[in-house]
Order: structure tokens, then C-alpha cells, then sequence
């Protein structure tokens, strides 16, 4: 049941009718747990009660978390039971987290720590281990699922209250339009809208709808014909060219966006049907001029994350420059081992980190030589600042395209000033794609510059589509992605993470 697909469509109309024909809080929750249930057994069934499993976890530490003191504790004693029960609640956190975290790195790390220990050919009862490695696919949705689960842990933690009920708790984590890929929300904001629920109402609707249209057009329509681009250029890299890769390179900047940016819109759309809001996790990141402003509007909700579950407990900005900047660095470089055990993950996140520090550094040097910050918030300033910004990402998603050293060292000696093999022009340009390469330079370029209009019309004269304009777009829109559609719908990209 991928989104978007004719399965989904007909399984979210029927949850949206069941959903406001009931009346009862308690009801609607359990639909929503159950419907849940169904959709992730629909897509893979067989890590169902593992993530059950993790949720009932989460839920009873966070519960045993907020367990208050005994009021009958004598005075002369309360202070002593007091640190007992702090300890205990620090001691509840660290489980809950520690039972999270080892289970994602489980699955993320368990076979390149058995390479790594070269423990790669013994069996076990004659069955060979690492066969059965290589046979462990991640659970969908595992990372986000985590994330989440940490941060109620600490939320709670921090006097926030817990969740009253395991069925709210459930519907909470496992809802369905953001399972598998996010946006990373709290329980708290979502839990409200349920148990206060407003009816979308036709400007809601018509919002939800576009958004889900919007959504398909821009995986169906754009992200999956142009990984067809991106796959054949990187899968035949011995004869490609400096050309070709810088092509390829900004094609896949163009599907990761696209691919999990259109997912979002439809997680959105679909929430905004049932009464919820989801926040945003994409405001046009490929406009900014900083790295700092990038990652305020790219994967907003994971940044957020990291800003109040890692960078701010470290210290954030509180301890001085050079602190600052190791904090920067060690955020980013977790934010690429959370992406997957190659070397290109961590050195995908290096690269970001290197920009942030290096972004703080002037930061810091504008405050002592004005004419600095002078010179960078000016219009040539500014366009510089996104050139440098947009080909320091461009450039990082060599490394997240091909994490495994073997294929970016290639990539990268490819990239050095070499020619194209003839073979490569005509066998994936000419024959499987039906384009030159200057066609498709062409046909980039401007998707990139009608995505800079729609971002210029958007932030810089303050308009939006009204819902009237929507509601018309939405049928051609639908059509056009069901139509063009790639024969074979791929997976999300980030469903590998």
C-alpha cells in the first residue's frame, strides 16, 4: 500500500468516513491504531510485532517515568526519596532511550560490525551468519520510529505529561501517513488535535486533496522519471564523464527533494483529511544562502530534533566558539552515521559540518570587521553565498548517492576533467532516455528555475494559491501523474533510512 497508489486512495477514503461518522474520542483513536496496524502490515508484516513491541516499551517507561513520590513520605525523609526518585526517573530515561537506540543500531550496524571484526564466513548450526546478515532488511519507518520515541522519553522527562492511555499513545506513533517517513512530530501537539477534533471544512478538503495531487505529480511525474537518469548514469560510472557526473549529481539533488518532499505532501494532505496538522518539513531549501538557512528548510523536523536532542544537551552555543564549533561538527557527523554504516554518510555529514563551523567562524569575524557581514548580507553577498551553499550540498550528495568508498572514489576520479566514453552517451542518453545531454541540462534547468518562480511568487509577494485555484488544479493534476507515471513506481529513497 505505497503512497500514492489506487490501494491508498480507497483505504484512506474509507478510514476519513469511518473516522467522522464516529462520534467518541476513544473510538476514533482506536480506528486510527487499527487502520495503522493494517497499513504497515500491508508493507512489510513481518516486523509488525517488533514495532508494537517498541511502542509498549516506550509507553510503560514513559509512564514509570512521571510515577510521582509517595505523599505519606515523612518531611525528615522526603528529601532523601526525593533524590532516590530522580535517580530512578534518570535511570528510566537512559533505559527507555538505551532500549531505542541499540535496537536501530541493531539493524543498522549489526552486519558492518561483523565485517569489521572479519568475522565473515563461520556457521551456526550449519546455517552461514553472514548470509543471514546480508538477509536483514531494516523495518520501515525504524529510524523515525525511534526518533520519536526518544523524544517523548524526554519530554516526559522534562515535565511533560505522559501519554494517558496506550491506545492515544499508539495512534500517536503509529499513524499511518508518517509511519514510514516521517514528518517527526511530538505526541503531545498531535494527541490535542485528536481529542479536540475540528472537521477540515472546505478550504481543509480542498488543502488536503491538492496537497496529496501536488504530492503525486511530484513523485510519479518528476522524481521517478528522473531517477531513471540518475540510476543509469551512476550505474555505469567506469564510462562516464566530468559532465556526466556533475549532470547525474544535479538530478539527484532534484529526486531526493522531490521523492521526500512529495511523500510529506501526502503524510500532510492525507492528516489534514482526519482533523490533523502535520508540520512542514521542506520550505525551498535549494534557495537559501547559508548552510545554517538550508538546514532550517531542509528536513525541518529532523533538524529540530537534532537542535533539542542532541546540540542543546552538548551545550549548543552556550560554552564558547571553539565549543560551538565541535558541537556543530559532532551533530552533523551523527546526523550522517544515522543515514547508514558507510564511509559516504559520514563524510556526507563532515562536509555539512565543515560548512557549519565555517559559517559560525564568519559569523564571528562580522561581528569584529563589520564590513564582513556588510559584504555577505548584500545582493552580491547573497548570491555568492547561495552559489557556495547549493554546490557544498550539490557536491555532498555524491557521498549519500554512493556512500561505499569504492563508488564515490570512482565518482571522484570521474569527476577530475575526464571525457565521456561514446558508449555512455549513446546507450544512456540517446538510446535509453531519448535526449542529449544538453536536452536534459535544459529540462533541469528549468524544473530548477520553475521551482525558484514558485518560491520567488510565494515568499517574496506574499501569495499563495487561493483554494478556489487548487480545487481546479487538483483533477488535471491527478490525471497527469497517473498517466505518466514510470511503468514501475519506485520505492521512496527514504525508506532505505
Amino acid at each position: 500500500m505505497i503512497l500514492p497508489s489506487i490501494t491508498y486512495v480507497l483505504f484512506l477514503i474509507s478510514v476519513i468516513g469511518i473516522f467522522w461518522a464516529l462520534e467518541s474520542v476513544q473510538a476514533r483513536l482506536w480506528l486510527l491504531l487499527v487502520a495503522s496496524l493494517v497499513f504497515y502490515a500491508s508493507l512489510q508484516v513481518k516486523y509488525l510485532l517488533l514495532m508494537v513491541a517498541l511502542l509498549m516499551v516506550t509507553f510503560f517507561i514513559g509512564n514509570a517515568i512521571v510515577a510521582p513520590l509517595d505523599w505519606r513520605t515523612p518531611n525528615a525523609r522526603w528529601q532523601v526519596a526525593e533524590q532516590g526518585w530522580n535517580r530512578r526517573r534518570r535511570w528510566l530515561l537512559g533505559l527507555g532511550i538505551g532500549v531505542n537506540v541499540v535496537l536501530l543500531l541493531s539493524f543498522k550496524y549489526a552486519e558492518g560490525l561483523w565485517r569489521l571484526g572479519g568475522w565473515t564466513g563461520p556457521s551456526l548450526w550449519g546455517l552461514r551468519l553472514d548470509d543471514t546478515f546480508t538477509g536483514i532488511i531494516m523495518p520501515l519507518g525504524l529510524s523515525f520510529f525511534v526518533f520519536e520515541c526518544i523524544a517523548y522519553l524526554v519530554d516526559v522527562y522534562r515535565g511533560s505529561p505522559a501519554a494517558e492511555t496506550f491506545v492515544g499513545f499508539g495512534a500517536y506513533k503509529l499513524f499511518f501517513p508518517k509511519l514510514i517517513s516521517g514528518p517527526i512530530t511530538r505526541f503531545h501537539p498531535f494527541i490535542d488535535q485528536v481529542e479536540q477534533p475540528k472537521a477540515p471544512g472546505l478550504n481543509g478538503v480542498v488543502e488536503g486533496l491538492w496537497l496529496i495531487a501536488y504530492g503525486a505529480v511530484k513523485k510519479l511525474l518528476l522524481a521517478d522519471h528522473i531517477a531513471i537518469l540518475v540510476n543509469l548514469s551512476f550505474d555505469n560510472l567506469p564510462r562516464a564523464g566530468t559532465a556526466d557526473i556533475a549532470l547525474a549529481l544535479f538530478a539527484y539533488g532534484l529526486q531526493l527533494y522531490l521523492d521526500f518532499s512529495a511523500y510529506v505532501n501526502i503524510a500532510r494532505g492525507s492528516a489534514l483529511l482526519l482533523g490533523i496538522n502535520l508540520p512542514e518539513n521542506f520550505d525551498a531549501p535549494y534557495f537559501t544562502a547559508s548552510l545554517v538557512t538550508f538546514w532550517r528548510r531542509w528536513h525541518i523536523t529532523l533538524g529540530d530534533w537534532l537542535r533539542n536532542y542532541l546540540y542543546f544537551p552538548l551545550g549548543g552555543s552556550r560554552q564558547g566558539l571553539g565549543r560551538t564549533c565541535l558541537n556543530l561538527m559532532l551533530i552533523m557527523l551523527m546526523a550522517g552515521v544515522w543515514h547508514g554504516n558507510n564511509w559516504g554518510f559520514v563524510i556526507w555529514g563532515a562536509i555539512h559540518g565543515a560548512g557549519l563551523v565555517i559559517h559560525r567562524l564568519m559569523q564571528s569575524l562580522g561581528k569584529a570587521a563589520p564590513w564582513v557581514a556588510g559584504f555577505w548580507g548584500g545582493f552580491p553577498g547573497t548570491v555568492l553565498g547561495w552559489a557556495i551553499t547549493q554546490g557544498l550540498v550539490f557536491f555532498s550528495w555524491l557521498f549519500f548517492r554512493l556512500p561505499d568508498p569504492q563508488q564515490f572514489t570512482l565518482a571522484l576520479q570521474r569527476l577530475g576533467a575526464t571525457s565521456a566514453d561514446p558508449q555512455f552517451v549513446q546507450k544512456v542518453y540517446l538510446e535509453s532516455l531519448g535526449f542529449s545531454a544538453g536536452q536534459l541540462w535544459l529540462m533541469l534547468g528549468g524544473l530548477f528555475g520553475i521551482m525558484g518562480f514558485t518560491y520567488a511568487f510565494r515568499r517574496g509577494l506574499k501569495l499563495e494559491l487561493s483554494w478556489p485555484v487548487k480545487l481546479l488544479l487538483i483533477p488535471p493534476f491527478s490525471l497527469l501523474a497517473w498517466l505518466l507515471a514510470p511503468a514501475e513506481t519506485l520505492s521512496y529513497i527514504y525508506f532505505d533510512f
